[in-house]
């Protein structure tokens, strides 16, 4: 009886096509995640969106055999795994001791804008407390974008060739503890809580605003939430938010010949734009942002030609070794 269903099932999937069987999966499954963030929001918890992904690359997998399904679980475990461990030290990084940056770091970005702090002046010219506007609403969307960027982007690298994802994920691993050790030696209290603690004119924290504009109250809640209870909030130097959103631009312009491969930089420009207008970062968080990104970048473009042209000395010199040997003396 099992058997002759096994032998339906199995003719009813080649009579259909494993390529109809991933679409129509994948279909229903990006349908029932549109469905999920609009009812309760978009995820900011890293194992949360790790695990969409998998589930995503698992659907490319059907009808491909074991062996890819089990290359997921091998490229994307450890990866996931590196990545909790640094949330969980980046929220434990407040409790080392170091000095908290508030007044020094303020008095440096007013000096660096002719005694003006940017957070205050946009606030100034653009917040209306009781009123959500539409470009509230945008820098929300953008604000939240980091946390399914650099997961989504890793995705689609991964389908499209491995080799590639292997290079942009050693980039956000590089990058995330470099900016986990500038946390821990140099905690840096953002503009919203300089201002609560006396050092700046109010300033809102409004990166979760703009759920209003759209009534998806819920969803201004629950990155409240994830705001205010997994994250650190004196970790805003290095802007990770603005270097992640650079390194996307500049990896993915990276492999591109086109000229419009500039207009990807309108996103990091955009992302540091909404973090200085809610309160979220300094400029010059951002600036610090950029360089930690484009170091990282450039000096892993450094190390995999290196790598790769000690790979191609190996293959050249190899032949001619094996051939000196074999050559009888005299």
């Amino acid at each position: 009886m099992l058997a002759g269903s096994g032998v339906r099932v199995l003719r009813a999937v080649h009579a259909v096509g494993w390529h109809r069987i991933r679409i129509a999966c994948a279909v229903a499954y990006f349908g029932l995640l549109a469905f999920w963030f609009v009812a309760e929001g978009v995820p900011t918890d890293r194992k949360q969106l790790s695990y969409l992904v998998v589930i995503g690359l698992a659907i490319s997998c059907l009808g491909r055999g074991w062996r890819r399904l089990l290359w997921v679980v091998i490229d994307w475990l450890p990866f996931t795994l590196v990545l909790m461990f640094y949330d969980s030290s980046r929220a434990l990084a407040d409790t080392m001791g170091m000095p908290l940056h508030e007044q020094d770091i303020e008095q440096a970005e007013r000096w660096l804008f002719g005694g003006v702090d940017p957070s205050v002046w946009l606030q100034a010219h653009l917040y209306t407390p009781l009123h959500v506007h539409w470009y509230d609403a945008l820098a929300t969307l953008i604000y939240t974008s980091h946390f399914v960027v650099t997961p989504v982007l890793a995705a689609v690298l991964w389908l499209r060739q491995r080799q590639l994802w292997l290079r942009y994920i050693s980039r956000v691993i590089v990058l995330s503890f470099a900016g986990l050790a500038t946390y821990i030696l140099f905690p840096e209290a953002p503009p919203w809580l300089a201002a609560r603690d006396g050092y700046l004119p109010p300033i809102a924290r409004l990166s979760a605003r703009g759920w209003e504009y759209v009534h998806a109250g819920f969803a201004h809640r629950l990155l409240v939430a994830g705001q205010n209870g997994g994250s650190n909030p004196v970790a805003a130097m290095p802007s990770l938010h603005f270097g992640f959103s650079l390194l996307a631009a500049l990896f993915v312009a990276g492999l591109l010949r086109s000229r419009w491969r500039l207009l990807l930089y309108i996103y990091p420009l955009l992302m540091g734009l909404t973090l200085v207008y809610t309160g979220e970062h300094y400029v010059l968080d951002l600036i610090f942002g950029g360089l930690y990104a484009g170091g990282v970048h450039l000096a892993l473009i450094r190390s995999e030609r290196w790598w790769q042209e000690r790979r191609l000395r190996r293959t050249a010199i190899g032949p001619m070794d094996t051939a000196t040997e074999l050559t009888p003396a005299g």
